[in-house]
């Protein structure tokens, strides 16, 4: 059973090169995206609906249960008020949590870490899978690289089954190091393979393939952790969407907002959060890419505050901080 004195714990997945928040969360109630997307768009018989207007990418049908408990939640529409469509300069933007602002050198997670005192003194507050530190966590703040973590004494328990691949791996070792109740409180994973100019696919192809390892990796780390998950939250994080219209390659560009998805126990969900800008192409920036009406600033800032117990956010986003009045409402008060 879970630890008493275990913290709450988030868990960010951050899926680089600009994930198609369209794709994942689709607005199959709205023509216009399927004017739009002729080659590419997801038949509305094959959506999971969720609202009517709203329904889920094929390849993500094992969150479904998650949404119809109410332990996740999307905000649509989200993203950096940085206009850039370089992937390098956008990461750097949502990483830092500072747009626009070229000296930040540490990036918002450690920035939390520095300002809020631990649970308890441990060298397993701050993780990340991976062969490098991410930007996020990178500052005066201690974190760690884990590489590897030996996943033969820890079998997966209630059944659950991660996804070949190594999202399903660093979600495996995640959920290790939680249930060994080393005082785990950040943890971050990076997901490739979300740059589709070229051939994007439709209810499959490629980028339906990265959505059921994404889909079915969140699925089983839910159901191995159990309980656990009633004090931890999953937040995907991506540097900007696609574009609306399909281009001429079946694939999208670079474009503005994207979808986030929230899980965990602590989550208000079975909700699509945040202003819907629509459509239209009078709605959409520069004509073609899904205006952001939610800055990702307030939805790490609900989470740091409601889920992981920080006074303020200020400290964590300089010269923005985060008003309870602009969170989406995504975690349970």
């Amino acid at each position: 059973s879970p630890s008493r004195s275990a913290p709450p714990a988030l868990v960010c997945l951050f899926q680089r090169g600009g994930a198609d928040g369209l794709h994942m969360v689709i607005p199959h109630g709205d023509p216009i995206y399927y004017r739009e997307r002729p080659r590419i768009a997801v038949p509305r018989q094959d959506v999971i609906d969720l609202d009517g207007y709203f329904g889920l990418h094929p390849e993500l049908a094992a969150l479904k249960p998650w949404w119809d408990n109410q332990c996740l939640a999307v905000v649509h529409a989200v993203g950096s008020p940085d206009p850039t469509r370089s992937h390098v300069e956008a990461q750097d933007c949502m990483e830092t949590g500072t747009p626009g602002a070229e000296s930040s050198r540490d990036g918002w997670l450690n920035r939390y870490c520095r300002h809020h005192p631990e649970a308890r003194s441990t060298p397993f507050r701050a993780v990340a899978l991976g062969h490098e530190l991410p930007r996020a966590l990178a500052g005066t703040a201690r974190a760690l690289v884990l590489e590897h973590v030996d996943a033969a004494p820890c079998r997966p328990e209630h059944g659950a089954e991660y996804p070949p691949g190594r999202l399903g791996r660093a979600l495996l070792r995640i959920a290790q190091l939680l249930k060994a109740d080393l005082g785990l409180e950040i943890a971050w994973a990076d997901v490739g393979g979300w740059d589709t100019h070229v051939n994007q696919g439709s209810s499959g192809g490629p980028l339906a393939l990265r959505l059921r390892e994404l889909g079915r990796g969140l699925a089983a780390f839910a159901r191995d952790l159990g309980e656990r998950m009633d004090r931890v939250v999953v937040l995907t994080l991506s540097e900007f969407g696609r574009t609306v219209p399909q281009n001429a390659t079946a694939g999208t560009d670079h474009g503005r907002a994207t979808a986030m998805l929230v899980l965990g126990g602590p989550v208000r969900g079975g909700a699509v959060r945040g202003r819907w800008p629509g459509l239209d192409p009078a709605d959409r920036v520069e004509g073609r890419s899904l205006a952001v009406t939610t800055d990702f600033r307030d939805l790490v800032g609900e989470v740091l505050v409601r889920h992981l117990g920080a006074a303020d956010a200020g400290a964590v986003f300089p010269g923005y901080g985060a008003r309870a009045e602009r969170f989406p409402g995504v975690i349970r008060a």
